[in-house]
């Protein structure tokens, strides 16, 4: 048995993990495997139940090449185990615009297909031009485009119709070199900006600003154990959104279209009483009530079990379901 990684710091393990460093290990590497596999990047987004009965694949593929470029614009192939933080820093460092917004999200290049990750009213989406995958049932390398990916909140193809039947092995980024177009308002990023006297930022600007806001309001997974945001913010219908506002007004609600609106996950679950409460080893962290934590020993059951009565709570209270973003493993 080997440990499986995991940010939630959870002593869990498979009988087996192997590393992909490139892509040509990856054809022998499934030949050789059950049926029962996990493909895992950095391990930021699961929630695994101590043991975990087969063989772990872990996506190690790194690497940064330059496709094409022009006077205004860059596209860049990533390799899909890069660390996800590093390439929005060496972005940011190379004046290419785009995903200043995503710093400091934990993960790996490969998950930002997967779950269309976005912060601060970005998406990996707006980015992405092309996933290169290696598709499992047919043995073949293949790629698909951002109009192909089916991209929505926290979701894409990789999640739906290839779930557990590919490993990403690259994304493909189109970003901007120049006349970067800034993503201000959503969140606090303005009042940072202005706390600090910015009036005209830069894209290093913007991701230094988010970077303070995310380190203020979440704990680092290498003190705390977590996953980061634990439930998605539930998308209601606008009838179910007016009512809602009509009886719990201090509820944070955005409109999405004419037809949907977000309701913030974490106003709910702060409403109901959760923000900073300790159950055994388990909680939710004091600045954030939409982040589940292990204060140390906890098990995967536990964070289960507490994620199920805050779920149950927030229904009970305002007849809206909220669902995981992380995934269970077992």
């Amino acid at each position: 048995m080997q440990a499986l990684p995991n940010s939630f710091q959870i002593k869990a393990t498979c009988d087996q993990l192997i590393v992909v460093n490139s892509k040509d290990q990856i054809p022998s590497t499934f030949n050789s495997l059950g049926s029962h596999y996990l493909i895992l990047g950095g391990g930021s987004n699961i929630l695994p139940i101590d043991q975990f009965e087969g063989t772990v694949v872990q996506n190690k593929i790194f690497g940064i090449t330059i496709v094409e470029e022009d006077v205004d614009s860059i596209v860049i192939e990533v390799g899909a185990g890069m660390n996800w933080h590093e390439l929005v820093m060496t972005c940011v460092d190379q004046n290419w615009g785009g995903l200043e917004n995503l710093a400091l999200i934990p993960g790996t290049v490969g998950a930002a297909p997967m779950q269309n990750i976005g912060a601060y009213g970005v998406e990996a989406k707006d980015c992405i031009q092309t996933v290169h995958y290696y598709h499992i049932s047919t043995q073949e390398f293949q790629s698909i485009s951002n109009a192909e990916a089916n991209f929505g909140y926290r979701t894409s193809i990789f999640k739906t119709q290839l779930k557990n039947d590919c490993l990403i092995t690259s994304v493909v980024f189109k970003l901007s070199k120049n006349h970067h177009q800034l993503h201000l308002a959503y969140g606090s990023i303005g009042e940072v900006l202005q706390k600090k006297n910015i009036s005209n930022p830069t894209i290093r600007d913007v991701a230094e600003a988010v970077i303070e806001i995310r380190q203020s309001k979440l704990p680092d997974p290498a003190k705390i154990g977590n996953a980061g945001s634990f439930f998605k913010n539930p998308i209601i219908s606008k009838s179910q959104a007016e009512t809602l506002h009509k009886n719990f007004p201090e509820v944070s609600i955005f409109d999405v279209d004419s037809q949907v609106s977000k309701v913030s996950a974490a106003s709910l679950i702060e409403g109901c009483g959760w923000k900073g409460k300790i159950i055994g080893n388990t909680g939710t962290y004091k600045f954030h009530s939409l982040v589940l934590v292990n204060h140390g020993n906890a098990t995967g059951a536990e964070i289960i079990q507490l994620s199920t009565d805050i779920q149950l709570s927030v229904f009970d209270k305002y007849g809206v379901k909220i669902e995981p973003e992380v995934n269970f493993v077992e």
